[in-house]
């Protein structure tokens, strides 16, 4: 997720003074994934790069940086995580610490508007040496610029020397996260269901008619539709994008199933109900001439199997659950082609 952007930002915004905390290098076992971030004040934490002692020492050394108020305002520390912090991953973890200032605001709003388009952004940060100053810049690659799939290849590592300028160089893709989930439904499951999906790494976009009933602030992920032509929203969201039809009108729902069932490019179609709501549904389609497979293709009831009860953050929990797995189902597949071509070699 890239909250860490608008969190930077308000930090500029307030001249509270922060340094950005980026996992750069995994070797081994680590609590978090290369390109987990961290923010740090004197005072406060925001988002977190694993916890234990080594986001302590993280904090402790950004701290000190910003207490001495000199030195490079970007640096490397290597921290090996069983000998030097007695944490039991056992890995290498090689941290990118950056003070943000006012200078570095060009490139966070860059990144913000940049990480809307499909293909995102790239960041590039250059640590500098003798004679070569340090640097970022930002910029919106082809799918030909060998940068855009660098760390797919070594999903661990975002840090490596630069042959040109003879530094290390940090290359980052920021994007907007794969997973597009559309809630038909502002009602008690669809509140529950959204609290949970706004501390996700996912997009979520929330529908219903009845404006008043979403809240006054919802998480960054999640932007509000109040439409009276939720179908509008079907026809527009992209593709592979997940849809939860969960309303107040049983109506509704069946207009917008049968919506649903005229794409073929759906990744997940969840209804809420029962399995006697389903047979009804399937009963009214197959009277409509809708192809059996196509039925098929709806999962009622929602959520992950195992996971029971009927109190509506049971059910926000059982459907984040499914979505997940699906995520991770996704991304497996994507990263199999890499994976068999570095076996290749």
């Amino acid at each position: 997720m890239n909250g860490w952007i608008d969190q930077a930002l308000w930090c500029l915004d307030r001249r509270q003074a922060t340094v950005l905390i980026t996992v750069a290098w995994i070797q081994g076992s680590a609590p978090r994934e290369a390109g987990a971030k961290m923010l740090v004040s004197a005072s406060h934490q925001w988002l977190t790069i694993g916890g234990g002692h080594l986001e302590w020492k993280a904090a402790q050394f950004a701290r000190a940086r910003l207490s001495a108020g000199e030195g490079a305002d970007r640096w490397i520390e290597a921290l090996p995580l069983g000998p030097a912090l007695g944490q039991c991953c056992g890995g290498m973890v090689h941290l990118l610490f950056e003070r943000l200032r006012e200078s570095d605001r060009g490139w966070l709003e860059a990144l913000r508007a940049g990480q809307q388009s499909p293909a995102g952004c790239v960041r590039e940060v250059g640590l500098g040496e003798t004679g070569v100053a340090p640097w970022v810049r930002v910029w919106v690659p082809d799918e030909t610029d060998a940068a855009f799939h660098e760390h797919s290849a070594q999903p661990d590592r975002l840090l490596r020397p630069d042959p040109v300028r003879g530094c290390l160089t940090l290359r980052e893709t920021v994007r907007p996260d794969p997973l597009h989930v559309v809630i038909f439904g502002a009602g008690h499951v669809g509140q529950a269901l959204v609290h949970i999906l706004g501390t996700l790494p996912c997009r979520v976009t929330w529908v219903d008619a009845r404006d008043e009933l979403f809240p006054d602030a919802v998480p960054a992920n999640v932007m509000i539709e109040a439409t009276d032509t939720p179908e509008a929203v079907i026809d527009e969201a992209p593709p592979d994008s997940c849809f939860l039809v969960m309303t107040h009108d049983h109506a509704l729902d069946q207009r917008l199933c049968e919506q649903l069932l005229r794409r073929d490019d759906v990744a997940y179609f969840g209804l809420i109900g029962s399995q006697t709501k389903r047979r009804k549904f399937e009963h009214r389609f197959r009277a409509r001439g809708i192809a059996p497979e196509r039925v098929a293709r709806i999962v009622c009831p929602i959520g992950e199997p195992g996971i029971e009860g009927k109190q509506p953050a049971v059910i926000a929990v059982a459907v984040a659950a499914q979505l997940l797995r699906l995520r991770a189902e996704r991304s497996r597949q994507v990263a199999a082609p890499v994976r068999a071509a570095e076996a290749a070699h």
